[in-house]
C-alpha cells in the first residue's frame, strides 16, 4: 500500500509510504470552510529526470529526517568545518527514511502507524511514526520514536512544508529567537541573502546588495531560494493566510528541536523538476546546522559554538520519543 488516509470530524490526512510524509489533507474550520495548508510539489504526476533521490519523487507535506541534511563537498567559510562525526548513509538527503517507503502497521481507529527499518551498517536502527487527528480539533499530533542500533551522536529534524498562495501573502510569524543565521554559501544563483549573515528580525535580513530583505509576508516578487535558521527558539510558528482567514500552528519541543529551519522555495531553482515553478516554505524544527549534515552538526560549528545545541545524543538503552502538533485555526486567534 503507498498510503493510507483517516478522516475524523475535522478533516481527512493521507500518509505516504515514501518518507512517511503527509500527503493531500484537508481541515475543517468551525465555520465549514475546507483549507489545505500542505504543499505538493507540482511535478507529483509527471515524469521525472533519472537520478533524483527518493524525497524528490513525491515531495510533499511533512515528515521527519533522521538524521537530517547529508554530508556533501561544501567550499564552507571559516568555522564551517566537516571534522565531526559520520558515517556510511550519511550521503543520502535529509536521513534513509526520506527516499524510502514505510512500512504501515494494521490499521488503527484514530491513527496512522509507520515504522522505517534502517540498514544494518546504520547507526539508527528503526523509526515509528504515527499521525493521530484530534478529535475535538482541525489539527494532527504527530510522535516520533527513535530507536538507536548503537551509541551516536546526530543532527535530525522534523521537515514540514506549507503551501504558499499563488495570488497575495502569507505572514510569517516565527517564535522568539537567540539569532537569525543565513546559510554559508549561496543556496543557489538565485539567492539573494548575504551568505553566513546574522540578523534579529525577519523583517531585515541582510542582502547581497548591502541592504536588508524582509521575510515576514511570502511570497517574494523575485525568483530565489533562501535558507536561514532560528537559533534557540522558544513557542510555537504560525503561517497566516490573511486572504483565506486562516493560519497554520506548529507546536513542537524546543528542548528537543532549539531551532527553525525555514527554506523559502520562492521559484529560484530552473533545473528540473523545479523548472521555476516550486512555490512553498519549509517550516522546519531541527537540532541541526542548516542541512549541512552529519559532520558538521556534530562538530564545533558556528551554531553550537553559540550555545544552540546541533546534534543529539542517541543509546540503543534508551529509545527517544518527540512530540509535536500541526494545527489550522480560523484567523485571528491570539
Amino acid at each position: 500500500m503507498t498510503r493510507r488516509s483517516l478522516a475524523w470530524s475535522h478533516g481527512v490526512v493521507t500518509v505516504e509510504a515514501l518518507g512517511g510524509m503527509i500527503g493531500p489533507t484537508s481541515f475543517v474550520l468551525p465555520d465549514g470552510r475546507q483549507v489545505s495548508p500542505f504543499h505538493i510539489a507540482p511535478w507529483f504526476d509527471e515524469p521525472l529526470p533519472p537520478g533524483l533521490p527518493g524525497i524528490l519523487h513525491r515531495l510533499r507535506g511533512e515528515w521527519p529526517c533522521v538524521p537530517f541534511g547529508a554530508d556533501a563537498p561544501r567550499n564552507l567559510p571559516a568555522g564551517w568545518q566537516a571534522d565531526g562525526a559520520s558515517f556510511e548513509g550519511a550521503e543520502f538527503p535529509h536521513g534513509h527514511s526520506s527516499n524510502i517507503d514505510w512500512d504501515f502497521l494494521p490499521p488503527d481507529t484514530g491513527s496512522v502507524e509507520l515504522v522505517c527499518a534502517y540498514p544494518e551498517t546504520h547507526p539508527i536502527k528503526v523509526l515509528h511514526r504515527s499521525v493521530r487527528p484530534d478529535p475535538k480539533a482541525a489539527a494532527l499530533d504527530f510522535t516520533l520514536t527513535i530507536e538507536a542500533r548503537r551509541p551516536c551522536r546526530l543532527p535530525f529534524g522534523l521537515h514540514p512544508t506549507l503551501r504558499l498562495p499563488l495570488s497575495g501573502q502569507a505572514e510569517l510569524q516565527p517564535p522568539a529567537f537567540r539569532t537569525g543565521r543565513v546559510f554559508p554559501l549561496p543556496v543557489e544563483s538565485t539567492s539573494l541573502l548575504s551568505a553566513n549573515a546574522s540578523f534579529d528580525s525577519l523583517d531585515c535580513v541582510p542582502s547581497t546588495g548591502g541592504g536588508t530583505l524582509s521575510l515576514r509576508h511570502l511570497p517574494l516578487d523575485s525568483r530565489n531560494e533562501e535558507l536561514v535558521q532560528l537559533c534557540g527558539v522558544t513557542g510555537d510558528f504560525v503561517l497566516r493566510y490573511p486572504e483565506d482567514s486562516f493560519q497554520t500552528r506548529l507546536t513542537w519541543n524546543t528542548g528537543h528541536f532549539p531551532s527553525v529551519l525555514l527554506w523559502v522555495s520562492n521559484r529560484g531553482r530552473s533545473n528540473a523538476p523545479w523548472n521555476s515553478r516550486h512555490l512553498a516554505l519549509g517550516v522546519e524544527p531541527v537540532c541541526s546546522a542548516f542541512d549541512l549534515g552529519p559532520a558538521i552538526s556534530t562538530a564545533a560549528n558556528p551554531i553550537a559554538n553559540s550555545g544552540v545545541a546541533t546534534a543529539m545524543d542517541f543509546s540503543p538503552d534508551s529509545p527517544f520519543t518527540t512530540h509535536y502538533r500541526i494545527a489550522v485555526e480560523p484567523l485571528g486567534r491570539p
